[in-house]
């Protein structure tokens, strides 16, 4: 796997929900880095029997507010993986933020990433800090394409198409579907309305290969949210492909099964997204192996950014107003994201 060639900057980062199925694949990944995990979360428990994997690491349990207020002190960067979002994302990023720290989150959730850009943007460019929602395989992946592929110029249109060969959810993936009762948005006319608004809209997909042509439906997660932010596109529509979609609503779909040493299951994605700008369409794709488990290197690659220095700005932000896109995604090419970008945006 390719990495930085920055050193990795010094500094403790918190994993909050570490002992969770995407927080084991972040603390292994941040450690792998070379940074220092902290692991945290609300089971001290849980958190006793993931340290006895990861011997040295230093354990903070933050049960409740006034824990968590002392768990993040003297951490550069807090890394919340602890769905679902719409409970944890504000009081994690609040407790991040007035504690000096760079907030990143794994939200797949809209109105946990809108409720985070919306409040906290302040108060972290006061502290000089960074507020990243969704920096993950859901939303900030395709937010990093996007803003590759558009590379700079006005945009008129962003698609995005999501494609599983498969998809075993977390425990923790099924509890935030239930609770998710929020309409999903989609961007029309440059305002985020309700899909329902704007039709069914399915359509046949061509990924590429092992996928292949699949039909698509549409179902934006927070790239959405993202996108909207900063790039200033007139229309926005997001799409997974339906047979993952059917297994994600089966309560007899098991879990994630680990298919190497590392953890990853089997799973296979691509995600492609169209730009148009001026005129022209712009294409940008990725694939790779496990959703769950790419979202670590996406976190760690933002925190080494963060922490020396390459983030554009402080405050509240979407990855691709955060850092130089095309740069951020070819850091992390040929492992683990197969890549394509145009070739001006290289």
């Amino acid at each position: 796997m390719n990495s930085s060639k920055t050193p990795p900057p010094g500094g403790k980062v918190l994993v909050y929900g570490a002992y969770g199925h995407t927080g084991r694949f972040a603390v292994a990944e941040l450690a792998r880095r070379g940074l220092e995990p902290v692991l945290s979360g609300r089971s001290a428990e849980r958190l006793a029997g993931l340290a006895r994997s990861h011997p040295g690491l230093e354990v903070r349990p933050a049960p409740d507010a006034a824990a968590l207020a002392r768990a993040v002190r003297g951490t550069a960067a807090v890394v919340n993986t602890a769905g679902p979002f719409l409970e944890t994302a504000e009081p994690v990023a609040a407790a991040a933020v007035a504690a000096g720290a760079h907030y990143l989150d794994v939200s797949a959730e809209q109105p946990a990433a809108a409720a985070v850009l919306a409040g906290y943007g302040a108060a972290a460019a006061r502290a000089g800090v960074a507020v990243l929602p969704a920096m993950a395989f859901y939303g900030g992946l395709a937010d990093l394409l996007a803003t590759a592929a558009a590379g700079g110029g006005p945009v008129e249109e962003v698609t995005v198409a999501v494609g599983l060969d498969g998809w075993r959810p977390t425990a923790g993936t099924r509890i935030t579907g239930e609770r998710n009762t929020a309409p999903r948005l989609v961007v029309e006319g440059g305002a985020l309305v309700p899909l329902d608004s704007v039709g069914p809209g399915g359509r046949a997909w061509d990924f590429p290969e092992p996928l292949g042509r699949q039909m698509v439906v549409p179902l934006p997660f927070s790239e959405v949210v993202l996108l909207h932010r900063h790039l200033g596109a007139d229309r926005i529509r997001s799409y997974l492909n339906e047979g993952p979609l059917a297994e994600l609503r089966d309560p007899a779909t098991p879990g994630p099964e680990a298919a190497d040493g590392t953890g990853r299951s089997a799973q296979r994605f691509a995600v492609q997204v169209r730009v148009s700008a001026g005129g022209e369409r712009r294409w940008a794709s990725v694939s790779g192996r496990d959703i769950y488990a790419v979202t670590a290197p996406l976190l760690a690659e933002a925190v080494v950014r963060l922490l020396d220095g390459r983030a554009r700005a402080a405050g509240a932000l979407a990855p691709g107003e955060a850092f130089d896109a095309a740069d951020f995604l070819a850091a992390l090419a040929p492992d683990p994201l197969d890549l394509s970008l145009p070739p001006a945006s290289r």
